[in-house]
């Protein structure tokens, strides 16, 4: 079964001053593409981190984040009061000095002021961080289940997708004998026109040969019919067979375009139309396969 690049995975977990949000995002890329927002505190886990989502993950636009939101009184950020009450004394003594008015939003502009906010550096428990792991874990499984969904919508679109340019391929087949036909009528009237001229019949024999092998297309349906098959077959053998689908779909796209120039017949034509509209529609969704 194949799988989406495509995914979303989301874990919340509460520890005793804090909740720990972890949250994952992934879209299509041609190789993994992984983007980072991590907390300070958990920084020096960064490596192991991006080395659990380069194992699962495999390809995609990756975007990783974790949010930290502070439930209890302690939290790491701190209003220096100290710092505050020193720069109110500076202040107000330079305004009396100078004879100014002081200013009318005391508090706006202390908090402004160098190190009167203060952060706490903080140590990483190693209790903590292996809740924070677990949750990692959990997001990436809820991410892998995510596009495991998406590729299984993504299979019974490509099967539908196969089907239906089998379907026309047969129905291009119903106009091969017509074809025919009149090329054979269109030769006829043409010796007609050239009856008792002197010409080179072999010559002219092994002309008519190369011509009816060039319309034929026999070989563009038999190619056609083994790559469609093969598609359906590399689907089945698991993911990560996303760029080789992408071939695949690049083979079907030539048969179908050599059966179009070699048609020759507006009906049989307007099938092709039909059959590159289905590929299309696949090349698109291929391109989020993983």
């Amino acid at each position: 079964m194949i799988q989406s690049m495509t995914g979303f995975g989301k874990v919340t977990t509460e520890l005793p001053s804090k909740k720990v949000t972890v949250e994952i995002k992934a879209l299509n890329s041609k190789q993994l593409d992984l983007s980072t927002r991590i907390p300070s505190i958990y920084k020096e886990k960064e490596m192991q981190i991006r080395s659990l989502l380069l194992k699962q993950l495999e390809r995609g636009k990756v975007e990783f984040s974790i949010y930290i939101e502070y439930i209890g009184k302690d939290t790491p950020t701190q209003i220096n009061q100290a710092a505050i009450e020193n720069y109110y004394t500076q202040i107000k003594t330079i305004a009396d000095n100078l004879n100014m008015p002081l200013p009318a939003d005391w508090f706006q502009l202390l908090l402004r002021m160098p190190e009167v906010i203060k952060s706490e550096i903080q140590e990483l428990n190693e209790d903590e961080w292996l809740v924070v792991e677990k949750a990692i874990k959990e997001a990436i499984a809820h991410l892998v289940d995510f596009r495991k969904q998406e590729g299984e919508m993504l299979q019974k679109l490509f099967v539908q997708k196969i089907e239906n340019i089998r379907t026309l391929t047969g129905e291009v087949e119903k106009y091969e004998k017509e074809r025919l036909e009149k090329i054979k009528t269109r030769i006829a009237d043409n010796l007609a026109k050239i009856a008792g001229q002197d010409y080179d019949r072999t010559r002219f024999e092994q002309e008519m040969i190369y011509y009816i092998e060039k319309l034929d297309v026999n070989e563009e349906k038999t190619r056609l019919a083994n790559h469609l098959d093969y598609f359906l077959a590399t689907m089945d053998h698991g993911h990560g067979q996303g760029k080789k689908l992408g071939f695949i779909a690049q083979e079907i796209g030539r048969e179908i375009n050599t059966l179009g120039s070699k048609s020759n017949h507006a009906a049989m034509q307007q099938h092709v139309v039909q059959m590159k509209d289905e590929l299309e529609q696949m090349k698109e969704q291929v391109l989020n396969v993983l």
